[in-house]
C-alpha cells in the first residue's frame, strides 16, 4: 500500500488546463498527493496532467466500475478511491497493479473489505457516519485496519481525525476549493494547503 501523507486533497476540477498549476500550488503548500474525482468531463485529462507533475502522487476518486479503473490507470493514477466497496473494482485494481481504497461505513462492510485482503479503507461519509468516534470504535475491533476518513470534513475537524492512530490520511476539499481552482486563484490553494499541513504538524 502506498504510504499516504497526513492530508489527501479531494479535487473536483472543471478545466484540464488548471491541473498543473494546481499541482504546483499543492506542492508549494507542502502537500504531496491528490485525489482527482471523476465528477467532471475534464477529470481524466486533468488526472493525466497532474500525474506528470514531479513530486506529486496522484490518484483517482469516485471510481465506480472496472471500466473506470482501466481509464484512470491508463491516465496515470497511482491509486484508486471508491465511495463504496465493490468486489469488481477491487479485482480490477489488483489486475492493474494499483492500490485501491474503497469506501466503507459499517463493520459489515469493513469485514467484507478485510476478507478481500484490504488493510486500508476510506471511511465515508465520515462526518455523517459518526466521525472520529466511529473510526475509533471500528479500530478497536479491527486493529490491523487503517482508515482515510473523507466526507464533510473541514479545517476545524481535520486534527480530530488525524489524531487517531488508525488514520493514515484525512481526505477533504477545504484546501482545494472548486471555486478557487476555477477562478485561477492558486494562491488561495497554496495558502490553505500550508495552513492544513501546519494544523496537523
Amino acid at each position: 500500500m502506498i504510504a499516504f501523507g497526513p492530508l489527501l486533497p479531494v479535487v473536483v476540477i472543471d478545466r484540464a488546463e488548471d491541473a498543473v498549476p494546481l499541482g504546483r500550488a499543492l506542492l508549494a503548500g507542502g502537500i504531496r498527493q491528490a485525489e482527482v474525482t471523476l465528477r467532471t468531463p475534464a477529470a481524466l485529462d486533468a488526472l493525466r496532467a497532474l500525474a506528470g507533475v514531479e513530486g506529486l502522487l496522484v490518484g483517482a476518486g469516485t471510481v465506480l466500475d472496472p471500466v473506470q479503473v482501466d481509464a484512470v490507470v491508463d491516465a496515470g493514477a497511482r491509486f484508486v478511491v471508491s465511495p463504496g466497496l465493490s468486489d469488481e473494482v477491487v479485482a480490477a485494481c489488483e489486475r492493474r497493479g494499483v492500490d485501491v481504497v474503497p469506501g466503507i461505513a459499517t463493520a459489515t462492510e469493513l469485514m467484507r473489505g478485510r476478507s478481500l485482503g484490504l488493510r486500508t479503507v476510506k471511511f465515508f461519509p465520515a462526518e455523517s457516519s459518526g466521525g472520529p468516534a466511529a473510526i475509533a470504535a471500528l479500530a478497536s475491533v479491527f486493529p490491523e485496519m487503517r482508515f482515510v476518513p473523507t466526507g464533510g470534513i473541514g479545517s476545524d475537524r481535520a486534527a480530530d481525525y488525524a489524531a487517531l492512530p488508525s488514520v493514515v490520511a484525512v481526505g477533504g476539499s477545504w484546501m482545494v476549493p472548486r471555486s478557487a481552482i476555477a477562478a485561477g486563484d492558486l494562491a488561495t490553494v497554496e495558502r490553505l494547503s500550508r495552513q492544513a499541513v501546519e494544523a496537523l504538524a
